[in-house]
């Protein structure tokens, strides 16, 4: 069975958000939990997704905006220095990480610093936009060669959440589906 868990970031994912759509289109889609939506500290954010896989068995694909995409490279990272297993991790999608680490980063995420520069033990595709507030395009690049993610550009997507107008998000599907092996199937 292919489980498809969406990790939001940083205040979690409003109604109007992609992941928040995904979810209602998608019943089959879990979301992570945070104990605190308002603080994305790297350890407890770390945790809440490894609480949110534990149970379950069988392919997983990661579904993660902005502090949720930084948490997913940092979830694995601390798998791999602590040899547990990612093998179920078919892969991940990887929306506008937010750069916690810039000087500009917004004072409240930068708890999750740093960010981890380790590559992904699964494959991974990065999406950046040209003008994200939060996400240089130069950073984007060096993030995506890093990780060992393919990089997508979205032209003038900005931070490519709700405020930026991606509700409904269809690119998000296709990409999802290129990632699982088109697994995502409304029910």
């Amino acid at each position: 069975m292919m489980h498809f868990i969406t990790v939001p970031g940083y205040t979690n994912s409003g109604p109007e958000h992609w992941q928040t759509r995904l979810e209602q289109k998608y019943p089959q889609i879990i979301r992570v939990q945070q104990q605190d939506w308002a603080c994305p500290a790297r350890q407890a954010w770390i945790d809440g997704i490894t609480a949110t896989l534990a149970p379950l068995r069988g392919e997983v694909v990661l579904i993660g905006h902005s502090c949720g995409a930084v948490a997913i490279t940092q979830w694995a990272a601390q798998c791999r220095m602590r040899d547990m297993p990612t093998l179920n991790i078919k892969g991940a999608l990887l929306v506008a990480p937010a750069d916690v680490d810039a000087p500009d980063a917004l004072e409240a995420i930068r708890v999750q610093r740093p960010l981890s520069l380790e590559a992904l033990p699964f494959p991974s595709v990065l999406v950046a936009s040209d003008n994200d507030e939060h996400l240089s395009l130069t950073r984007a690049n060096q993030l995506a060669a890093a990780w060992g993610s393919e990089l997508r550009i979205i032209r003038g997507g900005g931070h490519l959440h709700s405020a930026a107008g991606y509700g409904e998000w269809p690119l998000s599907e296709v990409l999802i589906n290129q990632i699982s092996g088109n697994q995502l199937q409304p029910v």
